[in-house]
């Protein structure tokens, strides 16, 4: 039986409307923050532009998605790019990140509320959560039209909590809504 998700997900890596070359911001502006050395996850993968950029800086780098498709291309393009990434066609909700497993979690425009407790636990003692993604408070149309999938003000703060947080952004309308960031909030937290 397929999932509902999957099926979704799946069409829309076949038709090439969706997928991202570049990392997401939260993660490239805070490279700095990674660790040397470590394990990482790339969580909600989709076609792997964070997991390549964990990889190359010197992770042992796991990526999950639900679309066998966006896997297959991740695939291709870590061989391309002689890159060793372990890819997994994986419903995260279903199976969630074991505890005390990675030293590092990506997260971007993904959000199911009721996995953020299982991605902090599956931080290592010292492990950073890199979480980016889209919120209700917006300039555009960017994003998702349901808003159950966007985050309220400061609520990704709220879920977070249990994390020592190292970075928060979130401009929401505030100012020259010209500039900025906008549509969408960042966070890095550490597990102490």
């Amino acid at each position: 039986m397929s999932h509902p998700d999957a099926d979704k997900w799946n069409a829309v890596y076949q038709s090439g409307k969706h997928g991202r070359d570049e990392p997401v911001r939260i993660l490239k502006d805070y490279a700095h923050l990674l660790p040397k050395i470590g394990t990482a996850l790339d969580l909600a993968c989709g076609t792997g532009a964070n997991a390549i950029f964990l990889a190359q800086h010197g992770l042992q780098t796991s990526a999950w998605d639900v679309s066998e498709q966006a896997i297959i291309r991740l695939h291709e393009s870590a061989i391309q790019l002689d890159l060793k990434i372990d890819t997994e066609i994986r419903d995260v909700i279903v199976k969630p990140p074991e505890a005390n497993r990675f030293d590092v979690i990506v997260v971007s425009y993904f959000l199911e509320r009721t996995l953020i407790p299982y991605i902090i636990d599956a931080l290592r003692m010292n492990g950073l959560l890199f979480y980016q993604t889209f919120t209700k408070e917006r300039i555009d149309d960017t994003g998702p039209t349901n808003d159950g999938y966007r985050l309220a003000e400061n609520e990704l703060l709220r879920l977070c909590g249990d994390l020592h947080i190292v970075i928060y952004r979130e401009e929401g309308m505030i100012g020259d809504t010209a500039n900025g960031f906008r549509n969408e909030a960042m966070l890095v937290g550490q597990r102490r």
